[in-house]
């Protein structure tokens, strides 16, 4: 062969090699998968290998979940898979399948060779653990922090967090799912170019809680490296369920089994129709007995096993994981126009009463004392500005400290305390909702950062004005840069100011809105509010035990929706993100 020929042959082979950045068929536990490389125009990022529907593991009806066996041949990784069970937002129907345990990867590469040792980030999804799935598309996030994005589905509502609250039925099935995506990627992901020693996990609202919880418990020792929290962690009060068996009964008496003895009552249940168990659980979306966040029935639950003991106690476990959290500045709106529907009606008042009974309603555990302790501290502004509009953002104050800012403040605090290598960073996003139909004072509700987080400037730019594309560039650098070295800022991506970590002695936060500078960190972020929650309400005495009251069952939850309560439910389903 001449020198030419050669030449021409080696040349060849380069273009080969450079064309080839692409995985390809990746060999796994349970058999040789293959997704599809799709071409991007990103500086510095050629294409991203993308995999669809790789299952994980598998489950029975309210039993923990199984490895899965395995394929033979290659599984065509190419589409996402359906849903875990659930009902729809009308609550009237059922979609999804019990077979439903699947993940999503997306790879980023560039030109010459393909990627190894990525940093590695596993999303957990919101969705009150009643509703929610792997419907977010990691492209975006993947491709400008040069990350591996991992999504995957995990049970909710009825199979996935009921529980007797004893051996019989010991709930928590939603929680090891989640548990067992994160242990299949550690074991697979090194073959999809991720490193095993560099994962984080992150999540929204009980996604959020979720990361909090897997971090605690021991189970994942040694699996996480990195966690971020976003409005949701194991301190929030609506996180943990503590009369686990009142709903189990109350499933039980929907569906025929008996309800006097644990055991025969998770016999049957185990044996009932998988959709008629979905159907029998209901979140109310009109205003009840009591606030909203009560009647989240279903949820993870101190087992005394994958939840050893109250949250609280299990800092330790996460000395050696880096930890960011923050919450949203109006994150409890959806719940509060559920519990004081004025508030959004600009030609009706927001008056003392719907106030008190909502105080009354978040202060059950301490009872008088705790409910004019509250009022007091919250209307105390009232004197000077009586407006319509103070006494409604009030509203909207009390659900988001309660439910939101201050557990997140409270588990910052409690990581910072018993860290040893971890660190600790804290932020608020403040972006005001971009819903015309939000009155006019509306900060960030509930799930908005999300579409930031996500890219969704970037893909969908006829929505967006160039200021938010920056914000999204700005919170994927942030974020991808965390899960890449446990500072958010140093890593792949330029950040537009340095973000300093959580101190309790300054309470430093990252004030996220649409323009982000030096002056975006500040300090003691509602420390009023947060000092009287921790210090004077815990000091008062408790007269009921548990905070939460059980409502009562009654027959109006299987009444059909009316308009009003259509409006809320795709409220919160906006909010929860499906």
């Amino acid at each position: 062969m001449g020198r030419l020929e050669l030449t021409v042959v080696g040349l060849a082979c380069c273009l080969a090699v450079a064309s080839a950045a692409k995985l390809g068929p990746v060999y796994t536990e349970g058999g040789f998968v293959e997704g599809v490389n799709k071409k991007l125009s990103l500086v510095g990022v050629d294409s991203v290998d993308v995999f669809k529907g790789i299952p994980f593991a598998t489950a029975k009806t309210l039993e923990n979940p199984q490895r899965h066996p395995g394929w033979q041949g290659t599984l065509k990784a190419t589409d996402l898979q359906t849903a875990c069970m659930q009902t729809t937002f009308t609550e009237d129907s059922v979609f999804g399948d019990q077979d439903c345990l699947y993940l999503n990867i997306w790879v980023p590469q560039g030109r010459d060779q393909v990627s190894q040792d990525l940093p590695v980030m596993i999303w957990i999804y919101g969705g009150a653990f009643w509703k929610g799935s792997s419907s977010e598309d990691g492209e975006e996030m993947a491709t400008r922090g040069n990350v591996i994005v991992v999504t995957f589905n995990y049970r909710v509502s009825t199979l996935g967090f009921l529980s007797t609250g004893d051996a019989n039925l010991p709930g928590n099935y939603g929680l090891r799912d989640q548990h067992m995506a994160i242990a299949w990627v550690k074991r697979n992901i090194a073959a999809f170019g991720g490193d095993p020693n560099n994962i984080t996990i992150f999540g929204e609202s009980a996604g959020g809680a979720s990361v909090s919880l897997q971090t605690l418990s021991p189970y994942n020792k040694g699996l996480i490296r990195r966690a971020i929290s976003q409005s949701g962690v194991a301190l929030s009060p609506w996180a943990i369920q503590r009369n686990p068996l009142f709903w189990a009964q109350r499933v039980a008496e929907k569906v025929g089994c008996p309800t006097d003895d644990t055991a025969r009552l998770a016999q049957c249940l185990k044996i009932t129709d998988p959709r008629a168990l979905t159907l029998a659980y209901h979140v109310p979306f009109s205003k009840e007995e009591y606030p909203s966040f009560h009647y989240l029935g279903l949820r993870p639950v101190i087992d005394g096993d994958f939840i050893p003991d109250e949250p609280v106690n299990l800092f330790s476990n996460t000395a050696d994981i880096d930890y960011l959290s923050g919450s949203n500045s109006m994150d409890g709106y959806f719940l509060a126009v559920v519990d004081v529907p004025t508030i959004q009606e600009s030609n009706k008042d927001t008056t003392v009463e719907d106030f008190y009974w909502l105080v009354s309603g978040f202060t059950t555990s301490k009872g008088l004392d705790g409910a004019r302790a509250a009022f007091d501290v919250y209307t105390e502004r009232w004197a000077q500005d009586p407006s319509q509009e103070t006494k409604k953002k009030t509203v909207v104050d009390l659900e988001t400290d309660v439910l939101f800012l201050i557990p997140t403040e409270t588990s910052l605090a409690q990581h910072r305390a018993t860290a040893k290598s971890g660190r600790t960073y804290f932020y608020q996003f403040s972006l005001p909702s971009r819903d015309p139909g939000s009155p006019k004072w509306l900060g960030a509700n509930h799930a908005v950062e999300m579409a930031y987080l996500y890219g969704e400037p970037f893909t969908k730019p006829e929505l967006y004005q160039p200021q938010d594309r920056t914000l999204s560039k700005a919170m994927i650098a942030y974020w991808t840069n965390f899960a890449r070295s446990g500072d958010p800022n140093v890593g792949h991506s330029a950040v537009p100011t340095h973000w300093y970590p959580y101190t309790t002695e300054k309470g430093n936060y990252l004030d996220i809105t649409s323009t982000l500078d030096s002056s975006s960190m500040k300090e003691h972020l509602r420390t009023k509010f947060l000092q009287f929650w921790t210090l004077t309400y815990q000091a008062l005495p408790t007269v009921h035990q548990q905070m939460s009251p059980v409502p009562a069952a009654d027959d109006s939850e299987s009444a059909p929706m009316s308009r009003a309560d259509l409006s809320q439910a795709r409220q919160m389903s906006i909010a929860f993100g499906f």
